[in-house]
């Protein structure tokens, strides 16, 4: 099963499949954020809010084969959740990568974050957890007194992810993320937003991306 049933996360917590306790990603996300773990978690590796989700991909599953894109479809096909798919871009798997990149980002449409370790990656899904957190309780759209809040860039994992795409460098990602606020909001902006941050020429390239 994708999921054993609808999943609650509870404000600021993350639940996380019970294959991961033990892992170096869950002791070096102790102490940053809220960390349950679940059996019949299914397909998803950590539930990040109510609606998104991690799908992480190790070196050893692009070295072993085709599973992990069964994996990813069977997801795609059965779930509502918005899935980020977090994939080890190492020495070793780095030769993998594009084909994998066009896979997740082409074929799926799913948003492709890689990291280089566990450690990479656990501040990746910290970052993630208070974008969630701020979309959670972001109904001060409604409100015209409440100040848009800046992006809090204190974990580089994220910042890191946005330098990733071609023709972005640390400038360009910083306007980036202080501009759209997380990562899945970057990723589903259209040409005319991006080139409203980054101009004409960039932003055909991050979408094209």
């Amino acid at each position: 099963p994708v999921t054993a049933g609808p999943i609650v996360v509870p404000f600021g917590h993350v639940i996380g499949n019970e294959k991961w306790r033990g892992s170096d990603i869950a002791q070096k996300l102790q102490g940053k954020v809220r960390l349950v773990f679940e059996d019949g978690l299914g397909l998803v590796d950590f539930h990040l809010s109510n609606r998104t989700c991690i799908l992480y991909i190790s070196e050893a599953d692009l070295v072993a084969g085709d599973e992990f894109k069964r994996r990813l479809v069977r997801f795609r096909n059965a779930s509502n959740l918005r899935g980020l798919v977090i994939v080890e871009k190492t020495q070793i798997s780095n030769q993998y990568f594009l084909a994998v990149q066009k896979f997740v980002v082409l074929e799926l449409g799913m948003v492709l974050l890689p990291v280089a370790n566990q450690g990479e990656a656990s501040q990746l899904i910290t970052q993630l957890v208070s974008f969630c957190v701020r979309e959670q309780s972001r109904d001060q759209s409604t409100n015209p007194f409440v100040r848009k809040q800046r992006p809090q860039l204190a974990e580089p994992a994220a910042f890191q992810a946005v330098q990733h795409i071609p023709g972005v460098g640390k400038t360009k990602a910083l306007l980036l993320l202080e501009h759209f606020g997380s990562i899945h909001r970057l990723c589903n902006a259209s040409l005319r937003e991006l080139e409203q941050v980054v101009g004409q020429t960039a932003a055909q390239q991050i979408y094209t991306f």
